[in-house]
């Protein structure tokens, strides 16, 4: 027996034309926390890759540790965009480019 091609065709449109109202997103204590720790542990890198832009000096910082670190937050990231959690993804984002940063700037500077 056959669909009725016209009930099919009722359903995909009200499901995918249908104007959808807007979602709220609403935060709890926990999803404020989240936030506050990504954000600071984010912007705690952006003193140490200013510090090196300008001097230059990167002698002090352990190459194995930050390449060990920028791993761990690229996987962090990937992590992130397999759950689809964007607070994971962006803070990592960020986090990845400050620290990869870092990292490249320890391999041109010595």
């Amino acid at each position: 027996m056959q669909p009725d091609t016209r009930q099919l065709n009722n359903n995909v449109n009200s499901t995918f034309l249908a104007p959808q109202k807007p979602k709220t997103i609403t935060m709890n204590a926990t999803d404020w926390i989240g936030s506050a720790a990504a954000t600071l542990t984010t912007v705690a890198f952006i003193p140490q890759a200013w510090k090196i832009w300008r001097t230059r000096h990167t002698a002090d910082i352990s190459l194995g540790m930050y390449a060990l670190f920028t791993l761990g937050v690229a996987l962090w990231l990937i992590y992130g965009i397999f759950l689809v959690s964007w607070p994971i993804i962006i803070a990592n984002s960020i986090t990845l480019l400050l620290a990869g940063a870092v990292l490249v700037m320890k391999l041109k500077f010595g």
